[in-house]
């Protein structure tokens, strides 16, 4: 059995106990000069070396590490299982837990009752949790730092009471990154970078400090503005989210109208562009019309001539829509005139009024 006299002592002390008087201790030593054992002395020496060698025996758990001093001095590391050493107080031994994940809380602190810890119940601790921000607000920030040893010996030898350690570098961290950050950023949606942040920087200053801790993770729990002001700040939050909706009706409408305009205008731009060609074929054909006749026109400029007054004329009376007889010059002043009654236009109906007195 390995006993640390120092723990041991501090244990007594903090249980009330006073050590005795010299008078006493005298009186204890005579009385034990006065007993006789079989065997004599050497028996009782020789128990003494027995227990006393048998108290270098140690086992290792699973989840732990030996870590060895002789006179106070590291030795060695011990891995999981039985071991012996010296007894004390030539060496002692520690066995630190290394695979335990162990937690640390700052800005407020669990409720436990015999020893469990009661969910949903928690005392605030605001000198840890209140920060300034980078726009010089003050924000509310609790979180909880998980971490795990990864050096026994630099956890044993290098830092004296590693937990607060550990602690007292979280809120310097933490500090330091919500320092650079906006509140906005620390309300809403820099929550995880500032997790990711203050880990990084944790683990730096702490292998630094050569502690042996490996920080797994920092969780922020709660973050939000300190209760003087928490209503102003739920209406910059309403106002916020009536500007997100404001923009996403106008987003819809906008997605909504282009889709039709553009629409439109493909379909002005397609009619223009077919007006436009067929103007230009037109204009073309015309051309290319003019400049046939005009080579006609100049072989024969008589014949072309007539020919064009004739199909001219022809265009004129056919786009009339009446029946014409046409006579030569020599022709017209001996032919009666001839009026086609049966193909004249009838005459419009009377109604029954105008059939007695009424007017045609």
């Amino acid at each position: 059995m390995n006993w640390d006299w120092e723990k041991l002592q501090g244990q007594r002390r903090r249980q009330g106990y006073q050590p005795p008087e010299p008078g006493e201790i005298h009186d204890r030593l005579k009385r034990f000069s006065n007993l006789r054992f079989p065997g004599g002395g050497k028996l009782i020496i020789l128990l003494l070396v027995v227990l006393w060698g048998l108290s270098g025996f140690y086992i290792v758990q699973p989840d732990e590490r030996g870590v060895e001093k002789r006179f106070g001095k590291f030795t060695q590391i011990t891995d999981p299982g039985p071991h012996i050493h010296w007894p004390f107080p030539i060496e002692s031994v520690h066995k630190p837990k290394v695979s335990e994940i162990k937690r640390v809380e700052v800005g407020f602190r669990s409720v436990a009752r015999n020893g469990t810890l009661q969910p949903g119940q928690y005392r605030l601790v605001p000198e840890e949790s209140l920060m300034l921000t980078g726009d010089e607000n003050i924000v509310d920030v609790q979180f909880i730092v998980q971490y795990q040893i990864n050096d026994p010996v630099h956890y044993l030898f290098n830092v004296a009471e590693q937990e607060n350690t550990v602690k007292y570098v979280a809120q310097a961290t933490m500090r330091e990154v919500v320092g650079n950050s906006m509140i906005d950023s620390a309300l809403t949606t820099g929550k995880f970078v500032i997790q990711t942040q203050t880990r990084d920087l944790m683990q730096e200053v702490l292998d630094r400090y050569q502690a042996g801790v490996r920080v797994i993770a920092v969780q922020l729990q709660d973050v939000h503005p300190p209760k003087e002001v928490v209503d102003a700040f739920k209406d910059v939050a309403s106002a916020r989210e009536d500007k997100s909706r404001l923009i996403n009706e106008a987003e819809a409408y906008r997605n909504d109208i282009l889709p039709k305009a553009r629409g439109q205008v493909a379909v002005i731009v397609n009619e223009a562009q077919a007006y436009k060609e067929s103007q230009v074929l037109d204009a073309r054909g015309g051309a290319e019309k003019f400049l046939a006749v005009l080579t006609e026109y100049r072989k024969a400029k008589d014949v072309t001539r007539q020919r064009m007054y004739l199909e001219t004329m022809e265009r004129i009376f056919s786009s009339s829509g009446l029946e014409k007889i046409i006579l030569s010059s020599q022709t017209a002043g001996n032919v009666v005139p001839y009026l086609p009654l049966d193909k004249a236009a009838p005459r419009p109906k009377q109604d029954a009024a105008g059939g007695a007195g009424g007017k045609p």
